[in-house]
């Protein structure tokens, strides 16, 4: 039987279709936000905010799987610790499934350190747990392109980085066969896309897929954030796991 199933950033652009994956699984699906309730839904839209814990107790009463999505710019660490916290109050010991970034413990991106920080709390829980990390979406990619090639003649992109995007729906689906199974895993395989590509292919096709004509403009970047892109830590190339390519995406096959 699926298990019931609260997902945090439920209406986000992950949590979209991994709430779809647990319904079609007949998983009993409660979705946290902090916005009231639409007039109709197909899961249990439950009042809350994790910044402060206001709702979390009854949002996660009788749930047996917790899927934390919800991540923004700040924030992210108290965030986790108020969702811990009520998970731990409520009695059930849910199983605490967790989509984390590739790289998070190699690149000193204060985003990225606040994920590792979040895997650290909800690997010391106590509580059973499952750790997946992904590297960057393609709609994420697409968007940077887009901005980067938004003012004629030329396209500037970083100078030496690598990307492996993937698709969000093949993400989804992995995080809900690990929710489903209802096993706690610890810190399963890193997910990556299908293909490795420079950021001067990545621009590439983008251009070829929007039809617009610019100069690519390689750009040296320093820093150790960049320096750390240059030697792969965003990379998972022991799992290519996913099956739609970054040029499918944007032509929409």
């Amino acid at each position: 039987m699926a298990p019931t199933t609260l997902v945090t950033g439920g209406t986000g652009t992950l949590g979209r279709p991994l709430v779809r994956e647990l319904l079609d699984a007949g998983s009993d699906v409660r979705v946290l936000s902090r916005r009231p309730a639409p007039d109709a839904t197909p899961f249990d839209w439950r009042t809350g905010d994790l910044r402060d814990g206001s709702g979390l107790d009854g949002a996660l009463r009788g749930v047996e799987a917790v899927v934390h999505c919800a991540s923004g710019t700040r924030g992210d660490v108290d965030a986790a610790a108020n969702l811990i916290a009520a998970a731990k109050r409520s009695g059930d010991d849910p199983h605490l499934v967790y989509i984390s970034i590739v790289g998070v413990d190699r690149i000193p991106f204060g985003y990225y350190r606040a994920k590792l920080r979040v895997e650290e709390l909800i690997g010391a829980c106590g509580m059973p747990w499952t750790v997946l990390r992904a590297t960057q979406f393609h709609d994420l990619v697409a968007s940077a392109a887009a901005a980067l090639s938004k003012v004629p003649p030329v396209m500037p992109v970083a100078a030496g980085f690598r990307f492996q995007p993937i698709e969000v729906e093949e993400v989804a689906a992995r995080l809900a066969e690990l929710t489903l199974s209802g096993v706690p895993q610890g810190r399963v395989p890193d997910m990556g896309g299908p293909q490795i590509l420079t950021t001067g292919e990545l621009a590439r096709i983008y251009l070829r897929a929007t039809g617009r004509r610019r100069t690519i403009v390689p750009v040296p970047l320093p820093g150790r954030i960049s320096q750390a892109v240059r030697a792969g830590a965003n990379l998972a190339p022991a799992h290519s796991d996913g099956k739609r390519t970054f040029a499918q995406f944007l032509k929409g096959e």
